[in-house]
């Protein structure tokens, strides 16, 4: 591996000793915890947007409105949130797996715990500072979970079955769900500004140096092959 293949951020999943092969219901104990460790990590990254309050992610804001409208907690919000896009999969004939069903449950959980547990911080920079480690934070939890190979969350599995089913390439079908989504966040009452475009424009890196991290900590190979390609991170 060159240099410049150390550096950049990853555009494979790396294949490490705790990713299960087979079914996606079934694991190991170790897989379990690094599942549940980055989806917590994940959820914990949304909070910090939510406490920073300059702008969430795409989907938070959703949620964020949805919380506004009913009075539900935004965690809560964002599990109902989960459930429908799982609803939605049925037509696309996506398959779910212990890992997807964890995803809905423990960063809604991690999201609503965290959020009252953070700090609040008032000047600028530290505001921006925190809007910096939450997508640190998500793309690290996004490189543990996703290399246990236990299944798309709700959101990945809505983008990869509308891909499938329609042809319409990845990016634009990403763009078109994230964009649809926050407009909609939007008009609820949801907090959209510069931490949205933070968030829009370096999650793909972070989550490619979540993956590199990840990697190298297990030793593991990253050239798994095109199947094994984020979607997130293709073009």
């Amino acid at each position: 591996m060159t240099l410049w293949q150390r550096i950049v951020p990853s555009r494979t999943i790396p294949r490490t000793r705790w990713r299960v092969e087979g079914s996606r219901w079934r694991t190991g104990p170790v897989t379990f915890v690094i599942l549940i460790l980055g989806l917590w990590l994940f959820g914990t990254g949304e909070a910090m947007l939510v406490d920073a309050a300059l702008g969430n992610a795409p989907w938070t804001v959703f949620a964020q409105g949805l919380s506004v409208r009913t009075g539900l907690g935004i965690g809560v919000a964002t599990f109902f949130t989960s459930v429908v896009v799982l609803l939605m999969w049925i037509p696309l004939r996506e398959r779910p797996g212990l890992g997807t069903v964890a995803n809905a449950v423990v960063i809604a959980t991690a999201l609503q715990v965290m959020i009252a547990v953070l700090p609040n911080p008032e000047g600028l920079v530290w505001r921006v500072g925190q809007v910096l480690l939450g997508i640190a934070l998500v793309g690290i939890g996004s490189g543990l979970y996703l290399t246990t190979n236990l299944g798309p969350g709700p959101r990945d599995g809505l983008m990869t079955g509308i891909h499938v089913r329609t042809g319409v390439a990845v990016t634009p079908v990403r763009l078109g769900i994230e964009v649809s989504v926050l407009a909609v966040g939007w008009l609820l009452g949801g907090t959209v500004g510069i931490g949205t475009l933070l968030f829009a424009l370096l999650i793909g890196p972070s989550v490619g140096y979540g993956l590199r991290l990840v990697g190298w900590l297990a030793g593991a190979k990253t050239d798994a092959p095109r199947d094994d390609v984020h979607p997130e991170l293709e073009a």
